[in-house]
């Protein structure tokens, strides 16, 4: 398979999989969740992060903005230790920038979770591949789609 960009890889996965959103490219950054918050016009618990953690497997957390991940509940569940992976790890790991890295979709070796803090919302915004992108995707679809049970992995 050819490289492709980051968003267009996440077009053709969203189309392929016929998901019922749009990518959206905005003028201004959503590298953070306050930055997509304020561009959106939304909360910032209602931006779904992906943060991405390394350690003997790569593994991405999609979380409500307004949470944070215990970094021990998920070292817990894959059953190895894991940290916060390093703007260059991100890249080489899942292949997106930070605050461009969308809950879907990834390689195989990365393993891929939601948090249950995104089940407050019927529908979330989540990056789409690239900082400036993001789609706006409802929880029950995104839920389905990483394939895995929601998990509790944020810090009380």
């Amino acid at each position: 398979m050819p490289d492709i960009g980051g968003i267009e890889r996440v077009k053709r996965f969203v189309a392929q999989k016929g998901l019922d959103t749009a990518i959206q490219e905005l003028d201004s950054t959503t590298r953070s969740s306050a930055l997509a918050a304020q561009a959106l016009g939304c909360s910032v618990a209602e931006i779904a992060k992906s943060v991405v953690f390394c350690g003997e497997q790569t593994v991405v957390v999609v979380i409500s903005g307004d949470r944070r991940v215990d970094a021990g509940k998920l070292s817990k569940l894959v059953g190895s230790p894991l940290v916060v992976a390093s703007p260059d790890e991100v890249r080489m790991k899942t292949g997106y920038v930070i605050g461009g890295v969308p809950p879907f979709p990834h390689n195989d070796r990365v393993l891929v979770f939601a948090d249950s803090s995104l089940a407050r919302f019927d529908q979330v915004w989540t990056a789409s591949g690239a900082q400036n992108a993001v789609m706006k995707i409802s929880t029950r679809a995104l839920t389905a789609t990483i394939g895995r049970p929601v998990q509790d992995l944020a810090q009380q």
